[in-house]
């Protein structure tokens, strides 16, 4: 049975935003939020019948706000508004986050500070509903004045204009109406600037990321506790004892997550048992992937917010205030998605290392690069190689988009937030950390497969190693084989809802303790 949404403007959650996004769950709008919607919207009708001076409603936009619009003007006023905003550059965005988008700017819309109609919102409601998705490229947005250029992207199809998906095909907006069923609409004064004006694309690809990321900091653990299998880790750095003493969230929680995954192993050892210590990449798994979990629990704490939050300007009280204001500005979220790049950055980058570990028989006392023949075969030599190139790539990527700033509008709008740019980056950092941990994932496997004495694996270790072998057997180099096909079908696999599902099934993992 679909997921029915309820969207009242005040309680949407990152994992309705996934439902919708991802999985085609339904919205229905709260009446409560429907008759703020209609309160709001009366103001805007009274403003323009008194000829009331306010901005982007009887006035021209950006450093043209001094520039008078007549009554009769307004309507014209806001499709010009939508043709000459929507200019953005580069590749689509992915269905997936434009869902996002359109949920978030219609639940940002029901708070009833926008003067929009709500027969505008349900438009929009209907759009997400049947399935069009509005083309929206990628590039163009500063993040300040809001997403104005893709969010334009977003209404063109709401005019039967622009271009959108609609079952899989590209078609002109007027097309994908007409396929869905849909009557396009006019805009009312003020409603292009509503629809426009505010972070939803940025919030919308960077709450896409966060919910991954969450995922991703588990599956690092998992990868982890198999290298510690495959090295015969010592546990004791993984002890409670030793992190209730320096109390971080994120290390309690990575701490436990490793013991879960490690209980009723046979490979793991103690200190002096084999060695006095591991190396960082093992020993300090909490420290390390603590920190990223602690920086993600910060950064869903800011979505959360924000999805539920009016980023338009001017706003509308309920007191029927008109206030011109910077809620559109994107920096408060800019700075947490830079810092979720960082964080996701740092996930890959020690996952490449315990790649290196396993492939280097210095290290691992394996064969060279995970093959049974090295020399006459590379085995994992160029999978590290691939995987120093994704991590040396997100060490380029961290850089903070947020302290970046090209002033624009004729300098009436000199400050900008670049927060679209660290959204996207932050998801891109993703794709590339989630490919090396699969990676690690994959080449621990086949390490397992390797030891003299394999021994018996952890509660859930044990099913991850189970997975995998399931779609990619071990890979015997000597055979024709093309690594390529077997890294990505075990990157399906640990991609996969399943994969993570199955593991939790077996122990529990948290991202906060």
């Amino acid at each position: 049975m679909t997921q029915l949404i309820h969207l009242d403007g005040n309680s949407l959650t990152l994992e309705e935003v996934i439902a919708v996004a991802r999985h085609g769950a339904q919205c229905e709008l709260d009446e409560a939020a429907k008759e703020a919607v209609i309160a709001s919207r009366k103001i805007v009708d009274d403003i323009v019948r008194e000829k009331r001076v306010v901005y982007g409603v009887t006035t021209g936009f950006g450093s043209l706000c001094n520039v008078s619009i007549s009554p009769e003007d307004t309507v014209q006023l806001q499709e010009n508004l939508i043709r000459t905003h929507a200019s953005g550059f580069g590749d689509p965005l992915p269905e997936d986050a434009v869902r996002a988008i359109m949920l978030i700017r219609i639940n940002s819309l029901l708070k009833g500070y926008s003067g929009i109609r709500l027969s505008t919102v349900e438009k929009l409601l209907e759009l997400l509903n049947k399935g069009v998705t509005p083309y929206i490229p990628e590039k163009g947005s500063l993040g300040a004045s809001g997403d104005l250029a893709p969010l334009s992207h977003m209404v063109l199809p709401m005019l039967g204009l622009g271009h959108a998906y609609y079952k899989g095909q590209l078609l002109s907006g007027q097309e994908a109406l007409d396929q869905a069923g849909i009557e396009k609409i006019q805009l009312a004064a003020k409603e292009g600037l509503a629809l426009i004006n505010g972070t939803t694309v940025l919030t919308g690809i960077g709450a896409l990321a966060t919910y991954d990321g969450i995922q991703l900091l588990k599956l690092s653990d998992i990868a982890g506790a198999l290298s510690m299998e495959v090295h015969n880790g010592i546990t004791s750095p993984f002890e409670e004892d030793l992190h209730t003493i320096r109390p971080q969230s994120g290390q309690l929680a990575t701490a436990r997550n490793i013991r879960n995954l490690l209980e009723g192993s046979k490979n793991t050892t103690v200190a002096t048992q084999q060695r006095v210590q591991d190396p960082y990449t093992l020993r300090c798994i909490p420290q390390i992937h603590g920190a990223s979990k602690d920086s993600i629990a910060y950064v869903k704490t800011k979505v959360e917010i924000e999805i539920n939050s009016v980023t338009d300007n001017p706003i509308i009280t309920k007191e029927g205030h008109v206030i011109s204001g910077g809620n559109f500005h994107g920096e408060p979220m800019a700075q947490p998605f830079d810092f979720l790049g960082i964080a996701l950055s740092e996930i890959g980058n020690v996952s490449e290392r315990r790649v290196e570990r396993l492939v280097n028989s210095q290290l691992s006392k394996l064969p060279s690069f995970l093959v049974k023949h090295p020399g006459l075969n590379s085995g994992f030599m160029i999978t590290q190689y691939a995987c120093a190139s994704l991590a040396s790539e997100n060490k380029i990527l961290s850089h903070p988009a947020s302290v970046d700033s090209i002033p624009s509008c004729e300098n009436q709008e000199d400050f900008v937030s670049m927060g679209t740019t660290a959204a996207r980056k932050a998801a891109e950092i993703l794709k590339n950390s989630r490919r090396i941990v699969a990676t690690e994932i994959m080449a621990a496997c086949q390490a397992l497969d390797l030891k003299p004495e394999n021994h018996e694996l952890g509660k859930g270790t044990k099913p991850a190693y189970d997975m995998i072998r399931s779609k990619v057997a071990f890979i015997e180099f000597d055979k024709d084989i093309e690594i390529f096909e077997e890294l990505n079908k075990a990157s399906a696999v640990v991609e996969s809802e399943e994969f993570l599902a199955t593991i939790e099934k077996a122990v529990d993992l948290s991202i906060q303790y």
